[in-house]
């Protein structure tokens, strides 16, 4: 009987709601109608195989779970693998011990492409290469356990320097053979290859068993301005769209960390919530959310150019900013219903110098605070904060 009402109920919104909400009722209807026993439903997923066809097989989009419904809400800063191995974590620990912040988001794979521990795990070194940025990665996690600190890993996925430059098949490469490098020297891998899908799994399974409770993925993205220069590279791929290949990755690689009891969250680009799909670098906002536990946009003030939430400028006004970028995202996230995943932005500790005179200010407590007033304001209960060198505003309001 309660299938029956859903299924009148859904079928109602198919034909009243928006496109973008039927398109939801439509997938949702399909995947009622698919019961298979009491409480549990079965949806046809489109992950790619190895070869990038579709493949059909059992999903639970529909019926997503928090592997930890216990876990708090995260307050939580950045970490590098220098600073967790180094002598700033003991001021970064103080920092948590004293303040209502309780988490720290580490690299364990960095923006390089560097593994940022020393690991014997065969599987891992078949493409990667670990540095001994932490020297000893158990200690490291005692001591977060010790000051009850919640541990996040970052995984950044195919921003990969490293990997291009060892396997350039599994990256883009230009007429010449060599390797594509963006303006700032950076390589990508490329999101097509499934090798690249396993390789950062594995590496999300070893930080879930050495103790992280949270899986974070960065770069999950081609990229920027791909579309531009696609058809000058040469690089493996298959008609799918670029926002499918990277939900497709998203969706793989949480069920393959849901078993393990891992959250799986990603970052991705503030303005993805304020404009259609990016489909140039292959980000859909809406799916990529319905396969994680927790979605971060990445909202510093900063990177929105003049106008943006008719803001003149918008680093100079954080309070707007952010909660322009946050109601934003409450309404693209909306068609999701009860599939809406966490929501906890990243935003800003940092002065963005670099925007030039009578564009930026001066970031510290105040500017801190608005923003964390703005996410209060539009019921924004978890955030973190970015400074890339790691020096915090330690009297916020946190």
């Amino acid at each position: 009987m309660d299938i029956l009402l859903t299924v009148i109920l859904l079928l109602n919104h198919l034909l009243t709601g928006t496109s973008e909400q039927s398109t939801a009722a439509n997938t949702v209807v399909k995947a009622v109608t698919h019961t298979k026993t009491e409480g549990q439903t079965t949806t046809p997923s489109s992950t790619a195989g190895a070869s990038g066809d579709k493949t059909d097989q059992p999903s639970n989009v529909f019926v997503k779970k928090d592997p930890q419904p216990d876990a708090p809400k995260v307050k939580g800063i950045y970490v590098t693998a220098h600073s967790a191995g180094g002598s700033r974590m003991s001021k970064l620990l103080d920092l948590l011990d004293r303040t209502e912040l309780n988490s720290m988001v580490i690299d364990v794979k960095d923006d390089n492409g560097y593994i940022t521990y020393p690991t014997d795990n065969q599987e891992l070194l078949k493409l990667g290469t670990s540095q001994k940025y932490i020297k000893d990665i158990k200690a490291t996690m005692a001591l977060l356990e010790q000051h009850k600190v919640y541990p996040i890993a970052r995984v950044v996925v195919f921003k990969d320097t490293v990997l291009a430059r060892k396997h350039p098949e599994l990256s883009y490469r230009k007429s010449d053979g060599t390797v594509w490098e963006n303006g700032k020297g950076d390589s990508f891998v490329n999101p097509y290859r499934r090798e690249v899908w396993d390789y950062n799994v594995a590496i999300a399974k070893e930080a879930a068993k050495l103790g992280f409770k949270e899986i974070q993925f960065d770069y999950v993205r081609f990229p920027e301005g791909f579309e531009k220069k696609e058809a000058s590279l040469k690089f493996d791929k298959t008609d799918e769209k670029r926002t499918d290949v990277i939900a497709d990755f998203v969706q793989y690689a949480r069920e393959q960390l849901e078993p393990l009891g891992v959250r799986v969250s990603v970052d991705i680009f503030g303005y993805a919530a304020s404009v259609p799909a990016a489909e140039g670098i292959g980000q859909d906002f809406v799916k990529i959310s319905k396969q994680v536990n927790v979605i971060s946009p990445m909202v510093y003030p900063s990177h929105y150019s003049t106008g943006w939430f008719k803001v003149k400028e918008p680093d100079m006004d954080p309070y707007a900013t952010i909660k322009g970028a946050m109601e934003d995202t409450h309404k693209k996230l909306q068609p999701l219903g009860s599939y809406t995943p966490a929501i906890r932005p990243w935003i800003q500790d940092f002065t963005a110098s670099w925007l030039g005179k009578g564009h930026y200010i001066k970031y510290g407590k105040v500017q801190v605070d608005a923003q964390l007033k703005a996410l209060k304001d539009t019921n924004i209960e978890e955030y973190l904060l970015w400074n890339a060198n790691n020096n915090y505003t330690g009297d916020a309001n946190f």
